[in-house]
């Protein structure tokens, strides 16, 4: 049997085990794109089972079957009942059935895969039984063995341009409140720019272990009348917040493995200003700026230089059609569904 896809790509029909440790109610990157995936698989017209170790005190409500936290036997089960099985990320306890069953499998990377360790050791041998997919160069790279490169999928039906919405606001910070995300070398920069008596607007979204800390800092520095944090925003108001501001910055100090925010961002129209920083400037791409990681007079002169060249800032969006078009949900499924297909067909199983 052959399922159409919305741009007239064929598949054969396949019952896939879609393996996502996180995913919904939990929030963040991964589990967006597992939905994302999930439900595009689906409304192709393949059978979808997500397995998830992620609690859920509500019903879902998802139109493919989605497992929560399933015991050995039940595991055991549907990996033998599947044609074949995706890991969007790579997990051992969910992944241990291959070993006996030998079912095609396909590990989407998301995230690095630690050089330590007897777990991370096991994951990177087990890897050559796979076909494997990252999500950015960087990632591609650090893996021990060859991989597709498959950029990330944005959710183009929620972050979409709006009218009526005044971008009245300079900078915008979406992210976890973390050290790693590099919040306060953010505040460190627009107080160097304000030194410079460049005072800029700056709103910091999102929740985190730092964000007692960050508003200290915020405070120390007297950035209190230009900055504001607005905690965690999703749907509609995030949409309209992402429009009220010119430039979205994202100075992670570590390694990013690609940077879904980036992607939301432009789409809204923001200029994303990045991190020379894993998949960061791949998220990116024609529609942005990089700067040194960890580099915060680097910072301060992107957004400085930004600012002087706002009037000009929409050189930096005629790309921006393009750039998404190559993230969009149905274009990024029909090429994931062309690597499980092609596993179906031949992928080297894991021998006993």
């Amino acid at each position: 049997m052959q399922r159409e896809q919305c741009c007239g790509t064929r598949f054969p029909f396949m019952k896939i085990l879609f393996c996502s440790v996180l995913y919904s109610p939990s929030v963040g990157g991964i589990e967006t794109v597992s939905a994302t995936l999930a439900g595009e698989f689906h409304r192709a017209g393949h059978s979808v089972t997500l397995v998830t170790q992620s609690p859920s005190a509500a019903p879902d409500d998802e139109a493919y079957l989605v497992v929560r936290r399933p015991g050995w036997r039940q595991l055991w089960r549907m990996v033998r009942e599947s044609d074949v099985v995706f890991h969007n990320n790579i997990s051992l306890r969910l992944g241990w059935p291959l070993v006996i069953l030998r079912r095609p499998w396909v590990v989407a990377h998301h995230t690095w895969i630690p050089h330590q360790g007897v777990a991370a050791r096991l994951k990177r041998r087990l890897l050559r039984f796979a076909s494997n997919v990252s999500v950015s160069h960087a990632v591609a790279r650090d893996l021990p063995v060859r991989s597709t490169v498959l950029p990330n999928p944005y959710r183009s039906s929620l972050f979409r341009p709006i009218a009526g919405v005044a971008r009245t606001k300079d900078v915008v910070f979406l992210g976890r409140l973390v050290c790693d995300k590099g919040a306060g070398m953010l505040l460190d920069a627009l107080h160097l720019l304000q030194s410079r008596g460049l005072v800029l607007r700056a709103t910091l979204i999102g929740e985190g272990p730092e964000e007692a800390d960050l508003k200290a800092q915020s405070e120390r520095l007297g950035l209190s009348p230009q900055v504001e944090f607005v905690g965690s925003q999703t749907g509609e108001r995030l949409v309209r917040l992402l429009h009220e501001h010119q430039v979205l910055v994202v100075p992670s100090v570590w390694e990013e493995p690609f940077g879904l925010v980036v992607l939301e961002a432009i789409a809204c129209g923001c200029i994303p200003l990045v991190a020379q920083s894993g998949g960061l400037p791949d998220a990116a791409g024609p529609c942005g700026r990089v700067f040194a990681k960890g580099n915060v007079l680097a910072l301060a002169d992107g957004m400085q230089t930004l600012y002087l060249e706002r009037e000009g800032l929409d050189s930096l969006r005629k790309p921006e059609r393009e750039h998404l078009s190559r993230h969009l949900p149905e274009r990024v499924a029909v090429d994931y569904l062309r690597v499980l297909s092609d596993a179906c067909r031949g992928n080297s199983p894991i021998p006993v």
